[in-house]
């Protein structure tokens, strides 16, 4: 059953835990691709990949938790534990998908120009569509007519991914030590997951406010 919000102050209470919580989760859970990345530098060839993707599993569970820790309060009924499975394998897979055309270069490179270009396009929408369809398994037993969480995450995502790209790209430069890069990373990361909480609450509100209280 869904707890319907029905009174602005009760909305705004609940944007602020989410966005509170769901920044923190995605901050701590950001560090571990951080600290796979050092270790990955002094790996094996070939290591990078898999580290990351492990990486990407933790990350996914801490955002996960995170999400579900604020969620359960209107939505009671709502499984903590297979909402932060299901954002943990799609973290992974995500990180997977972002990785794979710089890991595989050697592979796509001969394709032909539009043949690149139109895998390269549906990559990227299923790498952003990735943790909101997982989520939405979930979602869809508690709230009717949650497909939007799938096309708001994935806009959130691409909130998220352009603010950490538009401060870490002037920020990092050559040469710089591994300590300094890491931590550009990870100032950009909290400004990532701020932004990313934000937009994935407004949806969610939205949804929610949308919604009287009965069952899927």
């Amino acid at each position: 059953m869904l707890r319907t919000i029905t009174h602005v102050p009760a909305a705004r209470a609940f944007l602020a835990a989410w966005v509170g919580w769901v920044s923190l989760g995605e901050s701590i859970g950001f560090l571990a691709p951080v600290m796979f990345q050092q270790l990955g530098s002094q790996a094996a060839a070939g290591m990078m990949l898999p580290l990351l993707v492990l990486a990407g599993l933790a990350e996914g569970a801490l955002l996960g938790w995170s999400q579900a820790h604020v969620l359960k309060r209107l939505l009671p009924a709502l499984s903590a534990r297979r909402w932060t499975l299901l954002t943990s394998i799609a973290a992974a897979a995500a990180w997977y998908l972002g990785l794979a055309p710089s890991e595989f270069n050697q592979v796509w490179t001969p394709w032909p120009p539009a043949l690149q270009l139109a895998v390269g396009l549906l990559t990227g929408l299923v790498l952003l569509a990735s943790i909101g369809v997982a989520q939405w398994l979930e979602l869809r037993r508690h709230i009717p007519h949650s497909w939007p969480w799938i096309p708001g995450t994935a806009a959130a995502w691409s909130v998220g991914l352009v603010i950490f790209l538009a401060i870490s790209t002037p920020l990092w430069q050559p040469g710089q030590p591994p300590t300094l890069i890491a931590l550009i990373g990870v100032f950009a990361g909290i400004a990532m997951a701020v932004g990313m909480a934000a937009v994935t609450g407004l949806v969610l509100l939205r949804m929610l406010f949308s919604e009287t209280d009965q069952s899927p």
